[in-house]
C-alpha cells in the first residue's frame, strides 16, 4: 500500500487472498457431475458440509468485513481441533498478515526500512507491506537479505517470518521455490 490504505484497497487485497485460497484448495462449494448428458446443463451437486465449514465461512466473512482479529480467532478455533487443516493454516497466515499491516503507515514503514537496514522489526514490517501490495519477490528478497545481515534471535525472527510468508504465497509458487 502507498499512504493510508483505504477500505476498497484492503477489500481488493482480501479478494485476491480468498481467490488464491479458492484456486489452491478448490473451495467453490460445488461439484460438477462429469457424467451429465452433453448438451444439457451440467448436473451440479452441493459438496457435503465438512465439520469445520461453518467456522471457515465465519473466518472468511470476518476477513471480508475487515475484522482480522475475528478471522484469526476463527482459524485458530479450527486448528485447535484439526491442526492439519490446510485451509485454516493458509487462512490464519493471511489473516495474521492483514492484521499486522492494518493501520500501518506505509510511508513511515518504508522510510524506517530504508534508513535502518539492520533493524529486523523495520525490515519485517516492510516485507509484510510488500507482500500485501503484491510485491512477492521484494518481500522475500528483503527477508533473505536481512537473514544474511543478522544473527541469533534476530535471524530466527526473520526466518520465522519468511516461513510464514512462504505459507501465505504457497510452497509450490515458483517465487517461493526460487527463494528457498
Amino acid at each position: 500500500f502507498q499512504g493510508a490504505a483505504g477500505e476498497a484497497q484492503i477489500r481488493g487485497t482480501l479478494d485476491q487472498l480468498v481467490e488464491v485460497a479458492e484456486q489452491r484448495f478448490g473451495l467453490t462449494g460445488l461439484t460438477v457431475d462429469p457424467d451429465a448428458e452433453s448438451g444439457s446443463a451440467p448436473a451440479v451437486h452441493e459438496v457435503p458440509a465438512g465439520p469445520y465449514d461453518a467456522l471457515l465461512e465465519a473466518a472468511v466473512q470476518a476477513l471480508d468485513a475487515g475484522d482480522f482479529g475475528g478471522a484469526v480467532q476463527a482459524y485458530k478455533n479450527v486448528l485447535s481441533d484439526d491442526p492439519g487443516n490446510t485451509e485454516a493454516k493458509l487462512g490464519l497466515a493471511q489473516a495474521e498478515l492483514l492484521q499486522r499491516v492494518q493501520g500501518a503507515d506505509p510511508l513511515q514503514v518504508r522510510k524506517d526500512a530504508a534508513e535502518k537496514p539492520k533493524d529486523v522489526t523495520a525490515q519485517i514490517a516492510a516485507a509484510d507491506l510488500d507482500l500485501v501490495g503484491g510485491h512477492v519477490e521484494d518481500a522475500l528478497g528483503r527477508l533473505i537479505d536481512t537473514v544474511q545481515r543478522t544473527a541469533g534471535d534476530d535471524r530466527d525472527a526473520v526466518r520465522l517470518r519468511l516461513l510464514e510468508l512462504f505459507e501465505v504465497v504457497g510452497g509450490d509458487d515458483p517465487r517461493v521455490i526460487a527463494a528457498r
